[in-house]
């Protein structure tokens, strides 16, 4: 037989347990309550608090540790492949003295769209890129040898949270007219936000295309349209050039210059580049003979700092060099600075396509495919004199900020500020993340 006291507590614990499970929505409800003001917090928090993204510097330095096989760092310190060297329309006695000092030939490539012609030489084993320039120039004074420097991207994505409920696929109508090229990861086929627009895809590494959120906000910040989200030309064709794939070496010197030629080709009027990196002989050479022909090559400036120095292609002389501005019209305080900056476009606090639904995304990668893409609808071919127009026309519906007049921080001032779409308007996460 239980005693008095037995039964009192066991009736306490009793008692005990049905206030706790009593309790129990209200602590859930606490929990809720605080999820909701820590998303609260996050969202009110200034644009200049959420993490800003990394620099070609810290990427390229992760890149060189991580694949130490493939890939070494050139003098100043930029990544390339590990023991190439491209030489630029060398003579036949050239290669052959290179061949007998031991460098093989690793393949020869023929840009008939820029009038370029390389040899990629591979380096006795054992020898740094550096070395073998060096024993190149030597063996050929008047020749021109160039390292095969790797370009990063220039911004960074969040996590997809899907498309709002209410979203629907826009109905628009394509103007295949309208032509952006596009160096960048290979883009989701089928996306919802490019299902009234013309991708035109084609890979120019090893292997297969890949698929990456950056070139799929990119390109939707085009030609993309789905719910209340618009790029700045709906229903473009945009010809897509997958210069990463899925090796460490993507985004070589070689491969941007091969999907180049391409768009030459194709005679893909306003071809955008979100990428970065050093100047290169062979990337500059294109770039001039695309310029001369009459394309547009636009550029984002990178988001290394305003106290860094000029990033590659955006620096180089012809080049649309696009800087980006959050919600507030400012400029990032990650973007690049100098006299090179043409032009400001939207690039953070907004969505884009991304792998899955939408993004958030930030960085002078997501302005430079907007500005590219108005600059398309005012050039529908390669041509000199027209395109200088398209870029005087750009200029003329620009807005000034920061001081009267061209300045460093804005170029010549704001353009297509209204294709900026709001992260939460369709569902996309509203807090940022760290991108490569």
């Amino acid at each position: 037989m239980r005693s008095e006291q037995a039964v009192e507590a066991q009736a306490a614990r009793e008692e005990a347990a049905l206030e706790r499970e009593e309790a129990r929505p209200d602590r859930e409800e606490t929990a809720v309550t605080r999820q909701a003001a820590e998303v609260a917090e996050i969202m009110a928090r200034p644009a200049q608090e959420l993490p800003t993204v990394p620099s070609r510097s810290q990427q390229a330095q992760r890149l060189i540790r991580d694949n130490p096989r493939l890939i070494e760092a050139d003098p100043a310190g930029d990544p390339i492949v590990r023991g190439q060297v491209l030489a630029i329309a060398p003579t036949p006695g050239a290669i052959s003295r290179a061949r007998k000092a031991g460098f093989r030939i690793a393949r020869t490539e023929a840009y008939g769209g820029l009038g370029l012609q390389v040899v990629v030489l591979t380096a006795p084993r054992g020898m740094p890129a550096a070395e073998a320039a060096q024993r190149l120039r030597a063996l050929d004074p008047e020749g021109e040898y160039e390292f095969n420097h790797l370009y990063q991207k220039g911004g960074a994505t969040a996590l997809a949270m899907g498309a709002a409920p209410a979203a629907s696929l826009a109905r628009v109508r394509p103007d295949p007219s309208v032509r952006v090229g596009l160096l960048d990861g290979a883009v989701v086929r089928g996306h919802p936000t490019l299902a009234g627009a013309k991708v035109v895809q084609k890979a120019f590494v090893p292997g297969k295309a890949r698929p990456t959120a950056h070139a799929t906000a990119v390109a939707s910040l085009i030609a993309g349209a789905y719910g209340p989200f618009r790029g700045v030309a709906p229903g473009a064709t945009v010809y897509v050039a997958d210069v990463y794939g899925a090796t460490p070496t993507g985004g070589s010197a070689d491969a941007l210059v091969r999907a180049l030629a391409w768009m030459a080709e194709n005679q893909v009027p306003v071809i955008n580049v979100s990428l970065v990196g050093p100047s290169n002989r062979l990337l500059s050479a294109a770039v001039q003979s695309l310029t001369a022909r009459g394309h547009v090559v636009v550029a984002a400036v990178g988001n290394d700092g305003p106290a860094a120095g000029p990033l590659y292609p955006a620096a180089y002389p012809g080049v649309v060099a696009v800087t980006a501005v959050d919600a507030r019209r400012r400029a990032l305080p990650e973007a690049v600075r100098g006299p090179h900056v043409d032009f400001a476009a939207p690039g953070a606090d907004m969505a884009a396509g991304g792998l899955a639904g939408f993004v958030k995304v930030r960085g002078t990668s997501f302005a430079a495919p907007i500005a590219a893409g108005r600059l398309a609808q005012l050039l529908r071919r390669p041509d000199p004199a027209a395109a200088a127009r398209a870029v005087a026309a750009l200029r003329q519906e620009s807005t000034d900020l920061g001081v009267r007049g061209p300045d460093p921080v804005y170029g010549q001032g704001l353009v297509a500020f209204e294709v900026r779409t709001d992260p939460l308007a369709v569902g996309a996460q509203r807090t940022a993340l760290r991108g490569r």
